[in-house]
């Protein structure tokens, strides 16, 4: 049994009363949830917890739906690319899209609407010059020239919630009904909105805490005509959009937005793309609608005298809660998906409300509890990840989803999270809400800044992708690392200056993209302020691209300050003498595997002998530090996540600002372990990150040293 309780939710489902009274004493649960294809039975809402209720504003009200069509959610799509060989070219805009996901939109004239474009030339195509067939769902663009490319950009309703689909398919509930989602900017679905919330507050009156899931609007997830995932971005505008919101926006901004701004070339402005003005106008224009559409919905939440709580996935687009207008909603909680330590703060870093929640995995689906598996794997690896990012910031609760039967079955999986969960609430005992020693400020730059807080190098929620991990690494080292964590963008600069009691800025990411910044680097307010800070005594860390968009013959445009810059083959000319690697170096000490910079940089190379060259192979700079006035420029090539990468890291921070003097303070020198200390309480933790045992030396705030052996996972706690 555990040895504590409270702090954790659990799923449940019908035809399950003893099992979870069981389960709920193994792991010290206080609240209870469905999930989505479960509903909780009156028995087990009667028993000793707080009750978790799944409420979805605009989707699951299919009666509704089918007679209000025309309000339906809508999105921009493209075409894929035809290319004319003749002066007549067919574009079939349907071909590769799911028909069970989304149906053409055939009530608004497409002449209107719609956007025939010549991608060879750029230019739009007249719509005297294109014609519609319904019946095929076909283009036909007139006067075409022969071998350009041509695409349409058009509008589709959608009939079918991605997220359902995608648990529908995941799970196999055959003939379930696809839940068709709609758009509560439209009167009748507004006004209904309400409405059911109203009845469904009176008829469940067992529900203590309602948890959307999330508001209006899905994430951008298409699915193609294999009902596969086509394109998913998390952080995407798409199901946001509507002509009714064009008309809108036009009336409010005083100018007409075009497909194009939407479709984007076909890349559908995804976060790592460098917003234009228009997508950062139409951003804004949503995020206050659903600010106060919301807001009305929690009002009638708080009204029923319940909490309201938002799942930050799903249809959350248009919360985003490190946005200006998030606090206008209202909530009361958060709860999210952690996949790691910088998804648990995302969650646990959201200011203004009363408590957070984190999600943790493995999801109870079959595709993980079934014959032959270990549960535990995952979940080892899930705790532990996030577990770092707790001793910084924790959540205030933490809980699981899915099928509660199907952990059931799992005795080892049911017996390791009995562990975690006590564990999860000894830390939070022993911080006592107390904020733990940092040693620098860091502020991480890119275009989204405070908006994009622990997101950036995402594309779908935590998961891995080739050109990514090599990036998102700094930030999932970063998110238990003993340092202050800020994230600045480009505006934030421009508007207000670098703050002053940040010791170090990172920028990361691949150049043309809204993490390394792209043209915001052309800005001389930008790239001076930069300067200045490391002149000044301030660090700068560049990772990958840093700085990168080519103009007055450099490519890297604080190639001064980092020492290094990227050869792109207009100065092959020039002689590069600069190759030598420093034997010893701050910067490798402690290291004992090789260095792993991921998917690394090709052709950077050292400016001159000041360049400390750290790592250097098959011709170039991989590591590398440059002095620049009192401060330091560093150089890497990537970053993914490790805990050797994670002790690196910390080396090139104190490095660049100078203060590599005072690193050893509250420090583990074993890079598996890690020492978080809470001088406000007078506790400190070291902490063993791997599942084998550890020997390490632990220094205290003094910089005094004692060695310490750690079995596998463990946390040791000590008074000051």
């Amino acid at each position: 049994m555990a040895h504590t309780k409270g702090r954790v939710t659990l799923p449940s489902e019908a035809n399950f009363l003893e099992e979870t009274r069981t389960m709920m004493e193994r792991w010290g649960a206080d609240a209870l949830r469905d999930s989505d294809g479960t509903k909780l039975p009156e028995e087990i809402k009667a028993l000793d917890a707080t009750i978790y209720t799944t409420y979805f504003v605009a989707r699951g009200h299919n009666e509704f739906a089918r007679e209000h069509k025309e309000e339906c959610q809508q999105l921009y799509l493209m075409s894929r690319r035809v290319t004319a060989v003749g002066e007549t070219v067919e574009i079939p805009f349907m071909e590769g899209y799911f028909d069970q996901q989304v149906v053409p939109d055939y009530i608004h004239d497409q002449k209107r609407w719609w956007e025939v474009i010549d991608r060879t030339s750029g230019e739009i195509v007249a719509p005297k010059s294109w014609e519609v067939n319904q019946k095929q769902h076909v283009v036909i663009v007139k006067n075409a020239l022969p071998f350009h490319e041509y695409t349409v950009s058009f509008l589709v309703y959608a009939i079918w919630d991605p997220t359902q689909m995608y648990n529908h398919i995941t799970n196999n509930w055959g003939d379930k009904p696809h839940e068709i989602p709609f758009d509560v900017r439209h009167p009748a679905s507004g006004q209904f909105a309400k409405e059911y919330l109203i009845r469904w507050l009176k008829d469940n009156p067992r529900t203590d805490v309602v948890r959307f899931t999330t508001f209006f609007y899905h994430f951008t997830l298409v699915f193609n005509d294999c009902s596969k995932e086509k394109f998913v971005d998390w952080f995407g505008y798409g199901a946001t959009v509507s002509v009714k919101a064009l008309e809108e926006f036009e009336q409010e901004y005083g100018y007409r937005l075009r497909p194009e701004d939407i479709v984007d070339n076909g890349y559908y402005n995804s976060t790592f793309r460098v917003p234009t003005k228009q997508y950062r106008d139409y951003m804004d224009f949503i995020q206050r609608f659903v600010a106060r559409k919301a807001g009305e919905l929690v009002k009638l939440v708080h009204e029923a005298g319940r909490e309201a709580m938002m799942f930050l996935g799903d249809n959350w687009i248009g919360t985003e809660p490190y946005g200006k207008y998030f606090p206008e909603i209202g909530l009361d909680a958060v709860v999210g998906s952690v996949g790691g330590g910088a998804t648990l703060r995302l969650i646990s870093d959201i200011p203004g409300v009363k408590y957070t929640e984190g999600r943790f995995l493995p999801y109870f689906f079959p595709d993980t509890f079934h014959e032959g598996n270990d549960p535990c794997v995952e979940a080892k690896e899930n705790w532990l990840g996030a577990r770092r990012a707790l001793m910084r910031k924790p959540v205030d609760r933490i809980g699981y989803g899915g099928y509660l039967s199907l952990a059931y079955r799992f005795p080892a999986f049911v017996d390791y999270i009995e562990q975690v969960t006590d564990e999860f609430r000894e830390i939070i005992d022993n911080m006592n809400g107390s904020r733990p020693y940092c040693g620098l400020k860091v502020a991480v730059l890119n275009c989204w800044g405070q908006l994009r807080a622990w997101q950036a190098f995402m594309v779908a929620h935590a998961l891995w992708y080739k050109q990514t991990y090599s990036y998102f690494g700094v930030l999932e080292a970063l998110s238990g690392m003993g340092v202050d964590v800020m994230f600045l963008s480009f505006d934030d600069i421009r508007e207000k200056g670098i703050p002053g009691d940040v010791d170090v800025i990172i920028n990361a990411g691949a150049a043309g993209t809204a993490f390394s910044g792209g043209k915001e680097w052309l800005d001389e307010r930008i790239v001076t302020a930069l300067r200045r800070f490391v002149w000044e005594g301030g660090g700068f860390v560049g990772i990958g691209e840093p700085s990168a968009v080519l103009f007055g013959g450099r490519f890297f445009q604080l190639a001064d300050v980092l020492g290094v810059d990227e050869e792109l083959g207009f100065s092959l000319s020039t002689d590069k003498y600069f190759i030598t690697e420093q034997e010893k170096h701050f910067l490798k000490e402690d290291r004992k595997e090789t260095f792993d910079f991921g998917e690394g940089m090709k052709n950077v190379y050292a400016l001159s002998e000041d360049t400390e060259i750290v790592e250097y192979s098959d011709g170039e700079v991989h590591l590398s530090a440059h002095p620049y006035g009192k401060g330091r420029g560093i150089y890497l090539a990537g970053l993914p996540y490790s805990y050797e990468n994670t002790r690196l890291l910390m080396r090139c921070l104190y490095y660049s600002a100078k203060k590599e003097g005072e690193m050893k303070r509250w420090f583990a020198d074993n890079p598996l372990c890690e020492v978080h200390a809470y001088p406000l309480t007078g506790k400190y933790a070291i902490i063993n990150n791997s599942q084998e045992p550890q020997n390490t030396l632990v220094y205290d705030g003094e910089g005094r040293a004692c060695r310490m052996d750690l079995e596998g996972c463990k946390i040791v706690w000590k008074e000051m």
